[in-house]
């Protein structure tokens, strides 16, 4: 099984607002950089949305770590979090509707595929490639304002 490590981040200018996202995925010495944007989101659904584009890239199954320095993804799995969400029907443990089902249910169909560890990495702070990917999400979000100016 081919081992990838996929770096990711969301960002938005106003919350909700226009949002980026990035992710850089690398195996064997290869690096493949991914961006976008969306003109009205928040930037939970970015971080969510970055690691469903770079899981998405993937041919076929692999053993990925994922590297984001979003608590709300990263601990939804580490924490178990998801497994109580949907024991409960997609509620939270104060009985509230989870946010962002949809993307959660996206994910939860592309990481089925493959065997995945979620990493917590410190933001903007020392490490290359979130750095990096926090770059390309805030480039993201700048053309995306320019298009829409």
């Amino acid at each position: 099984m081919k081992k990838v490590d996929i770096y990711t981040d969301g960002a938005c200018s106003g919350n909700p607002g226009a949002g980026g996202w990035a992710a850089i995925l690398m195996y064997n010495g290869h690096k493949k950089e991914l961006s976008g944007y969306d003109k009205s989101t928040t930037n939970n659904r970015m971080e969510l949305f970055a690691i469903i584009q770079g899981i998405g890239q993937l041919k076929e199954p692999c053993d990925v770590t994922v590297y984001s320095d979003s608590a709300y993804a990263v601990e939804a799995f580490n924490q178990k979090w998801i497994d109580s969400w949907k024991r409960n029907n997609w509620k939270t443990a104060d009985k509230k509707e989870v946010k962002n089902r949809d993307l959660w249910n996206d994910l939860l169909i592309r990481i089925s595929k493959h065997e995945v560890k979620f990493v917590k990495v410190k933001g903007h702070s020392d490490n290359e490639y979130n750095n990096r990917c926090d770059e390309l999400a805030r480039a993201a979000i700048k053309s995306c304002q320019e298009i829409l100016q």
